[in-house]
Formats: structure tokens, sequence, C-alpha cells
């Protein structure tokens, strides 16, 4: 196992900056992923402490080893890739040895290690199969079996489940946060699907063009965001916004947003107070939207219509407008006005997030 350090880790490609000095500490054991857009820098990082990309400046550690001149072969890495990258004339056991044989290990140690790894991935009944006779599942389970076997000392994910359908993805992505703990190998693992992120990792760090934007647990990022980009790309479905000012009230304030009045209370408005009468960003979670006054701490918000109503079983969506301004309700099962009809609604003000406008930072 090892631990895993970037400190001030850029990539430049031909004068522009593909990634801003990345800071991150991985500890031993650990599953960190890296999410965010494409084009973010996140693949990018990965290849970088993977060494399949140079490093513009900067230091990257592994374990006690500075590795930034280290070819991919001495760094004690395995790599699982979007693509399966499997030799199709091999058998599945053949695959899944090659790189022991490199090595020259013992036919006994490597026919031990394969067959647990076979196990672990339930894959045992496909070892003399070729790739071709394999579903996409069954191929990504070789290529993590192919990783595991090595035994080394960090894994690096780069969006190995980006090419299995819905329930094949959930399925997996669960079999390798089972299989990264029962292992305790160091872990990064990079997707653009922010509920596989949440639903993964340790820690998760949220990059955006190129720069990294949040390191935190998943629910710190959903309960704390740093900015309004994190606040808006963590969540399904993702934070209402509203662009408004935040104005004084008799014993409070208000919050105008267009159509959209928010009373906000006195506690929570004076800690608002050096942001009154200035442009502000709200940002509101759709389960804290409710039909009626549904918690202690809701407070009415008026002139909204229904848009369009999504009904989930477990859940409903309401997708509701007043003038310009959207607003998505995350509701238990329940029947709501048809469109076009009004619907009163309260918002739980005591877990509305502000952002200042221009920087995007949390207020």
């Amino acid at each position: 196992m090892a631990r895993v350090r970037l400190e001030g880790v850029r990539k430049v490609y031909d004068g522009t900056v593909a990634v801003h000095g990345v800071n991150l500490d991985v500890r031993d054991g650990e599953l960190v992923v890296l999410v965010g857009p494409s084009g973010c820098g996140k693949s990018t990082t990965l290849r970088m402490i993977a060494g399949l990309e140079s490093i513009s400046s900067g230091k990257l550690w592994i374990g006690e080893r500075l590795v930034n001149d280290l070819p991919p072969a001495a760094r004690d890495i395995a790599m699982v890739f979007q693509s399966y990258a499997l030799y199709p004339h091999m058998t599945v056991r053949d695959n899944m040895r090659f790189a022991l044989r490199l090595k020259r290990l013992p036919d006994a140690e490597v026919a031990a290690r394969v067959q647990r790894a076979a196990e672990m991935l339930d894959i045992a009944g496909l070892l003399d199969r070729r790739p071709r006779q394999l579903s996409g599942g069954q191929r990504q389970r070789v290529a993590i079996g192919r990783a595991i076997v090595r035994q080394p000392a960090v894994f690096l994910f780069d969006e190995p489940l980006s090419n299995l359908d819905a329930k094949l993805r959930v399925q997996t992505r669960r079999e390798i946060a089972r299989l990264q703990r029962r292992l305790g190998v160091t872990s990064v693992y990079v997707t653009h699907d922010q509920v596989e992120a949440m639903t993964m990792g340790d820690r998760i760090v949220v990059m955006n063009a190129g720069r990294v934007q949040q390191v935190d647990t998943p629910l710190a990022l959903y309960d704390r965001p740093a900015n309004l980009f994190v606040a808006t790309f963590i969540g399904s479905p993702p934070m209402n916004v509203f662009r408004g000012t935040l104005e004084r009230g008799d014993g409070g304030a208000v919050f105008r947003a267009g159509a959209v009045t928010v009373p906000i209370p006195a506690e929570r408005a004076s800690r608002l107070a050096a942001h009154a009468g200035r442009p502000l960003v709200a940002g509101l979670r759709p389960e804290h939207v409710h039909v009626g006054a549904a918690s202690p701490t809701a407070v009415p918000v008026r002139g909204f219509v229904v848009d369009v109503v999504e009904p989930l079983g477990n859940a409903t969506l309401l997708h509701a407008k007043a003038g310009e301004q959207d607003l998505t309700a995350s509701l238990g099962p329940q029947p709501l006005p048809p469109a076009g009809q009004p619907v009163d609604l309260s918002v739980d003000v005591a877990r509305m997030h502000f952002f200042d406008p221009d920087s995007g930072a949390a207020v």
C-alpha cells in the first residue's frame, strides 16, 4: 500500500495550461474520486500519476518515492481503463497472468493469484473463454482482475464503467467499492458521473477548468459546497439557483429574484447583513422545497405554477415556474395540480446556500 501526494502538479500543452497546480494527499488505503465535466483535467491528472503524461511542474510522490521521472512500469501502479484493453486472441486466464509471466514469477504463484482474483470477481468459470465470448460487465471484471493479480501499491481507474448500461454500472460500481475496501489498496478513480463519485469515494476531488474546486467527503460536499460550481455539479436533481438581491426588512430580510420573494428570518439575515443591498446567488436543494408548510423552518414562496410533473414511483419531481424563474422540488409520491395550475410552495430557508455572484464563493 502507498500514499499518493501531488504538490503543485501542473500540465501545460503548447502554452495552454490543462491542470493548474493540483495539491492532493491520498491517504494509504483510501479511495479518492476525481470528478468534473469533460475537459476539466481529471483524466490528465490521473495519467500524470500513472506516468502516461509528463509533469510540467510540481512533485508527485508514491509512498516515499519521488516518481516524476520514473516510467509507468517502475511506479508500482495498476490501471483500469474505460476500454477493456484485453488481448482478443488470449483466454481470460492468459490475459490475467500476462504481466506476471513477464515478471518471471513461479507458475504456481501465478496460478494462485489468478484463481484468487477470479473467485473474488466471480469469473472463475470464465477463465478459459476469450474476450469475444464475454459480456461488457464480464470483460470489465477481467480488466480489474488483471490489475488485482499484480498486487500494486496503487490502483488507478479511468472511467471504467462508461461503456456499461445503467443497471450494470450500478452493480459494478458496488463491486469495485467493495473490492477496494476488502483489498485496502490506495485508489484514485476518475469519473464524470457525480452519482458514481458520491457513492464510491471516501473523499471526492471536484475539478473544473483544470483547477481543484473542493476536496471533501461526499456529504460535506453536498451540505457545505465551497462555491457555486460545486453546489450545482453535486446533487441530482441539481440545486435550484436564484439570482437576485438581498434587501433589509422588518425583523429580517427579503431575497428577491425576479418574480420570487423569499423572506429571510432575523437570525439568518444577521449573518448576511454585509451583503444587504447587493446582488447574491441563492441555492436550494430540491428536497428542501415543499408543497405547503411541511417544515418548521419553511417559509412560503408564492406565484409558482406547475410546469411539469415527473412521477418516479418512490418520489415525484415537480418542476414549477414563477415568471422566468424555474424551481424543482423532490417530493414524496402525492397528487399534484395539473400543468398550468397554481401550487402553494414553501422553502426551507435554514437549508439555503448563498454565493457571491462574481467569484461564486460561498458566503
